[in-house]
């Protein structure tokens, strides 16, 4: 763990601090250490990796359920996929009307939800588990022994998911209205085509443009890290006990309430994670959808 946790292991803080620090590398390749909340030179190298792993994985599920799709009765892993592509489709209809749209924002939305959906259930894995592997593996290959296992605890992951739905929804502003049409929306709304209300009406798009941008991924990011700490805090229980086990003291009950505590938090968290990956694609259908409207 940390250098300075000392010979008999780490203290609260610092277990909880080791553990907040992402394995970064800078645009020379060179490992470093985590040393502030924003700096655009570096990257997160774990979040990427587990981000690309896990997109992967999903699309790797979609196609094996298209390659086995059959038209008599479905398997368990058919209905289960048919059923939420079914469920986003659903959810798609009811704020794109544009059917030509659909074909490919349809697709789109069932990707993003089981891509987040993933990156939010490895919240679910032993805090400890992935971390603990790479502690032994990478300091033995020159790399510091940082790793954070949940993409989407990672503000830049969020940020970045947030900016592609607003990429896409540019898109579908210039394809539905032309480029001529949005320039004219851009500065007629929300306050109406008069000149003299121009400069604030552009004011008001980029403001809300910006402040979509900035809570859809702001949302996500807030969630999975309070859940991500929880379950940091609730290892500090076993920790605790594990550590200073005495059955005549106040610590045995730590190791109770480790084991209640993660229980109830992780069926809870089943729902939140969920949850989180449904809004995070309502919002991108919303989005697009407000993309094809005409003010």
């Amino acid at each position: 763990m940390a250098e300075n946790a000392g010979a008999h292991g780490p203290t609260a803080g610092e277990y909880i601090v080791h553990h907040l620090q992402h394995l970064q590398k800078d645009f020379s390749f060179q490992s470093v250490k985590q040393t502030s909340i924003v700096d655009f030179s570096l990257f997160n190298l774990d979040s990427v990796f587990y981000s690309v792993v896990l997109g992967v994985i999903g699309c790797f599920v979609l196609w094996l359920a298209a390659r086995r799709a059959t038209a008599g009765v479905p398997g368990r892993f058919q209905a289960a996929v048919e059923i939420m592509a079914e469920m986003v489709e659903n959810q798609a209809k009811g704020v794109i009307k544009n059917a030509q749209s659909r074909k490919l924002v349809s697709p789109l939305a069932l990707t993003v939800f089981l891509w987040i959906f993933l990156m939010n259930a490895m919240d679910m894995l032993p805090v400890d588990f992935l971390p603990a592997i790479w502690h032994v593996a990478g300091p033995a290959m020159g790399h510091p022994d940082y790793m954070r296992v949940v993409p989407t605890a990672d503000l830049s992951t969020t940020l970045g998911l947030s900016v592609s739905v607003l990429l896409i929804c540019l898109v579908y502003n210039v394809k539905i209205k032309g480029i001529g049409g949005w320039a004219h929306e851009l500065v007629a709304a929300p306050f109406g085509d008069k000149v003299f209300l121009y400069p604030i009406n552009f004011l008001m798009q980029m403001i809300e443009f910006i402040a979509k941008t900035v809570s859809h991924g702001m949302r996500l990011f807030g969630n999975m890290f309070a859940g991500e700490l929880v379950f940091m805090l609730i290892a500090l229980m076993g920790g605790v006990w594990a550590w200073q086990f005495n059955p005549l003291t106040g610590g045995f009950w730590l190791g109770v309430g480790h084991v209640i505590a993660g229980t109830v938090w992780a069926i809870f968290h089943i729902l939140v994670i969920t949850l989180q990956a449904f809004i995070f694609m309502m919002l991108t259908l919303i989005y697009v959808g407000q993309a094809h409207d005409h003010h």
